[in-house]
């Protein structure tokens, strides 16, 4: 195996970590991600409300198709719910499966 020699000045083990203060308008881009994440999960109830009402519907008059699409409505709706609210929770999970990767 050939082994090639480290050239002079470069670091052999590089460690960065997330700044929060190194830029100007973090906080600013905090708080409009957090609204952006609630108008998300407002959407998503609206979404709920809507599909079960479209599902409702449907079997209320024998449309097997449209009762079908309500029920994937509220699926979607309620994955999308879960996907806004756990957003944070995931990339920190993700975040420290990636710290452990050597």
């Amino acid at each position: 195996m050939l082994t090639l020699p480290q050239p002079a000045g470069l670091p052999t083990d590089i460690d960065i970590d997330p700044n929060s203060s190194g830029l100007p308008g973090i906080a600013q881009l905090r708080e409009i991600v957090g609204a952006v994440m609630t108008i998300g999960l407002i959407l998503a109830v609206l979404a709920v409300i809507i599909a079960a009402l479209v599902w409702a519907f449907g079997s209320n008059s024998s449309n097997p198709h449209l009762a079908s699409r309500g029920k994937s409505g509220v699926l979607v709706a309620l994955a999308a719910a879960v996907v806004c609210g756990g957003a944070v929770a995931l990339v920190n999970f993700f975040w420290n499966v990636g710290q452990t990767v050597s």
